[in-house]
């Protein structure tokens, strides 16, 4: 993130003050957001902090809640091996057929494909270290392992 608003500082400041703007920083800016969110996905989804449909979610009990998390996390699984597939298709492609970007920089796109491949693998690790503790917790009734939120959402508060 730091290098990300550094590229764009330079840019602002390359741009309006010395009027004399870049041909790389909108490129590399694109690409490291897209690090960014990609490869933050993965600790998104440990930190629950993705998406779910709260209104049936905060309505039903914590096992039932580790059935949904395992339904849910089934279909990401899905997702990122379809999203791993694709990307890694295209990386081939981006080294044998020296895919660039289109722009007057024209960087190589094959590390954006790269990074999909390995933010897939690492969103689909933490997926299934999360649906382990689910499925723990839906047959033996307590948590794998202690943490502090769990032990609050399991006393009701």
């Amino acid at each position: 993130m730091p290098l990300l608003a550094a590229v764009i500082a330079f840019e602002v400041g390359s741009r309006y003050i010395f009027n004399q703007p870049t041909i790389w920083a909108y490129d590399t800016s694109l690409f490291l957001s897209a690090y960014l969110v990609g490869l933050g996905g993965a600790y998104a989804y440990q930190k629950k902090t993705h998406i779910n449909v709260d209104i049936l979610y905060l309505a039903v009990s914590p096992k039932t809640k580790r059935v949904f998390d395992v339904l849910t996390g089934l279909l990401g699984i899905f997702f990122m091996f379809v999203l791993m597939m694709i990307a890694y298709e295209k990386f081939g492609e981006a080294l044998q057929f020296n895919y660039r970007k289109m722009s007057n920089w024209a960087p190589p796109t094959h590390h954006f494909w790269m990074m999909l491949v390995v933010s897939g693998a690492l969103i689909t690790l933490q997926i299934t270290s999360n649906m382990v503790k689910d499925i723990y917790y839906v047959v033996a009734g307590h948590a794998l392992i202690s943490e502090p939120e769990e032990e609050d959402e399991d006393d009701g508060n």
